[in-house]
């Protein structure tokens, strides 16, 4: 991804225009191709949950349309911007028919619907006008328009004047959503020459980092009708209004140029830095839901081995029965991990992690041994006063040892850069043991005058 990434930095900005006509055509179709392989190697992986795949359905919808639209070899082209720039005025005048409604209201454009441009490259561009940003009902709108321009290939940004704060904000979040942007200031006709001049600096200094300079241009979607003198056959004179020409040539010079040099590696580079996103969120979701059951296993191992220590009377027996709870812990979280583990194995981790939690708690073995051998000295009467202590004791060691081998096992059973050492160490210190030895010590007692009161 690093590597799609640095070449869509080269087509946006760091290139020459030779470079752009030395570009060969079969790279042009190899990333193309490995675009839409990498979108239904993701879009059709068995590996991933049912339950994550449900978390991020809208993503994957997304995700499916974009490999049909590659399918296609199809081009998308959003125009983004305020309520009443010019947007739909300057889509049509792309378009050259009236495809999309204007008006003088807010809120005119209520869906963003692709239209079909110009056959630049093979299945031809699909222009797409979107919502205002500044909608006055228009939260979800403008949430449309960030959504629909984050999937395109290119974004028009136009605006009729100097940049608001507004302008400025939503410029550097299009710049985030890493395609190339064109700056279009739009009603050009209601300024003078040097005014123009004057403001398309400003917009250049505005867009420096996020749009090329060439990249800024001047249009007029809708000129302000002419006005002119008639003379009548009989002499008479008055003004008529003739219909201005749109003048969108400067923007439309760029936007073939891109498109028909560019833009399937666009189109290839778009869906692939998505798919990459959505690999990452995939990636997230899993380790998260595995945490989450991780969680719930550890818990309940805690809860079995602390009652399995506190309940058993025969002394060092119940420490052996808590050895093999531990063991057979590792092997049902490596197994929450998808990373098979044989007894042995997991044997071999709990013996690296149990030397590090000698070495770091010493007394507190030292403590749980005592309390075992007490329990063999007087019939009984010991088991019930060490039952509670021992047993929470035996709660929280399980706990250290469940969270080390969650962490070795979510590296891909690795230890990292930390080794056990340090990685035991940090659970240790991140634990409050005051809090989980008085939960332990409350559920145990809890479930030993249950018993006692069953029998």
């Amino acid at each position: 991804m690093n590597v799609l990434t640095s070449l869509w930095r080269r087509l946006r900005g760091d290139r020459t225009p030779a470079a752009i006509v030395d570009t060969p055509r079969d790279g042009t179709s190899r990333h193309h191709a490995q675009a839409t392989d990498s979108l239904r190697a993701l879009v059709g992986d068995t590996a991933i949950p049912p339950a994550v795949r449900a978390s991020l359905a809208a993503d994957f919808e997304r995700l499916e349309a974009m490999l049909d639209k590659l399918e296609r070899d199809e081009l998308h082209l959003a125009v983004f911007g305020r309520v009443s720039v010019g947007k739909s005025a300057l889509s049509n005048a792309l378009l050259g028919e009236d495809a999309f409604e204007v008006g003088v209201l807010h809120g005119t454009t209520r869906d963003a619907v692709p239209k079909r441009w110009r056959d630049v490259a093979g299945g031809g561009v699909h222009l797409i006008d979107t919502p205002g940003i500044d909608e006055l009902d228009g939260e979800a709108r403008e949430m449309l328009a960030f959504e629909v321009a984050g999937i395109s290939d290119l974004v028009v940004f136009v605006v009729d004047g100097d940049m608001t704060t507004r302008e400025r904000d939503a410029l550097a979040l299009l710049a985030r959503t890493e395609r190339p942007l064109l700056l279009a200031l739009n009603k050009a006709d209601r300024y003078g020459d040097d005014e123009r001049t004057r403001l398309l600096q400003r917009l250049r200094e505005h867009a420096e980092g996020f749009v090329r300079a060439e990249d800024v241009v001047a249009v007029a979607a809708r000129p302000a009708p002419t006005r002119v003198v008639q003379v009548d056959t009989d002499g008479g004179e008055r003004i008529v209004e003739r219909v201005a020409e749109p003048d969108i040539a400067a923007l439309r010079e760029r936007l073939v140029d891109v498109l028909a040099r560019e833009g399937r590696t666009l189109s290839a580079l778009n869906a692939s830095l998505f798919a990459g996103r959505l690999s990452d969120a995939v990636g997230s979701r899993i380790v998260e839901a595995r945490r989450e059951l991780a969680g719930k296993v550890i818990r309940q191992y805690c809860l079995a081995k602390a009652i399995a220590v506190a309940l058993n009377p025969i002394p060092v027996a119940d420490l052996l029965a808590a050895g093999a709870l531990d063991a057979a812990l590792v092997v049902h979280l490596a197994r929450v991990h998808g990373l098979p583990m044989t007894r042995v194995e997991a044997g071999g981790l709990l013996a690296t992690i149990a030397a590090q939690l000698v070495a770091l708690m010493g007394a507190v073995w030292g403590v749980h041994l005592v309390a075992s051998a007490l329990k063999g000295v007087s019939a009984g009467v010991s088991t019930v006063v060490t039952a509670a202590a021992q047993g929470a004791l035996a709660w929280y060691a399980t706990e250290i040892v469940g969270r080390a081998a969650e962490r070795y096992l979510a590296a891909g059973k690795s230890w990292g850069e930390q080794g056990p050492k340090r990685v035991v160490r940090d659970i240790v210190a991140g634990l409050d043991r005051d809090s989980i030895l008085r939960e332990a010590r409350e559920e145990i007692l809890s479930r030993l005058r249950g018993a006692g009161t069953s029998r």
